[in-house]
């Protein structure tokens, strides 16, 4: 079984299909998310920009901190107009109060929050906006839920969501750290080829480092899935989630 830091960075091996493939949220959770007056935003974990390009929508000036070259290249070659920088959530290459907000997208579970935490308030300004957001397959629908399982592999609803929680949230509320912190889940959909569904499923990362075999069971049984819910149709409406975590910077 491939460590957290070999999961962590296997995203760069596929990182075109990643960044074709991923949703971005919907309006309406960078509308609850980004504050009044935003000026500066930070995309830490960047990735292949797909918040980030969708921030730059809200915000003038939007830097992009991603720690994986492969990512980066493709982040700077579709992301015209934004800095990119080689950093990390625990190691945020910007001045001290330096931006109006910070967002993690889809990577907060992969930092170390002891340290990440103190160093995003290390660089919002006084009452700038900490956010964590994750979005992906509405994983409250059983089925969907299902589609990277391997048959016979199940997992209780109650570990499942133990597990997807620490994807979203925030250690104690960023205690000491953060104030007027709130929680609020977006759903939507996102209009997709029923292939395409399944080749965005083989981009989370226990399906990139399993063992081919496994990979192919694993993609196999997403396809019975998707044929026993939607038939033959050639383009579905697939059920997505944005999962979103929001606090602001205390008075120093």
């Amino acid at each position: 079984m491939a460590s957290k830091a070999e999961r962590a960075r296997s995203f760069g091996a596929i990182a075109e299909d990643y960044d074709r493939l991923r949703p971005t949220p919907p309006p309406e959770a960078l509308d609850w998310l980004v504050p009044d007056g935003c000026e500066v935003a930070v995309d830490v974990a960047a990735g292949t920009g797909l918040f980030t390009r969708a921030l730059a929508q809200w915000v003038d000036t939007v830097i992009a901190v991603e720690p994986d070259p492969r990512m980066r290249v493709v982040l700077a070659d579709r992301s015209p107009g934004i800095e990119v920088r080689d950093g990390t959530g625990e190691s945020i290459p910007l001045p001290d109060a330096s931006a109006d907000a910070v967002f993690i997208a889809s990577a907060w579970h992969w930092l170390d929050e002891s340290r990440a935490i103190p160093e995003t308030a290390r660089v919002l300004r006084d009452g700038g906006r900490f956010g964590v957001l994750w979005s992906s397959r509405d994983r409250e629908l059983e089925w969907v839920r299902e589609l990277d399982l391997a048959p016979g592999e199940e997992r209780p609803l109650d570990a499942v969501e133990d597990q997807h929680r620490t994807r979203r949230d925030v250690s104690n509320d960023g205690a000491g750290w953060f104030e007027a912190v709130e929680r609020r889940s977006f759903a939507f959909t996102r209009r997709m080829t029923p292939s395409d569904v399944v080749d965005m499923v083989a981009t989370y990362s226990r399906v990139i480092t399993a063992a081919p075999e496994q990979r192919t069971v694993i993609l196999a049984k997403a396809r019975r899935l998707l044929l026993d819910q939607y038939g033959d149709a050639a383009e579905i409406d697939f059920p997505m989630r944005t999962w979103c975590w929001r606090g602001d910077r205390i008075t120093r």
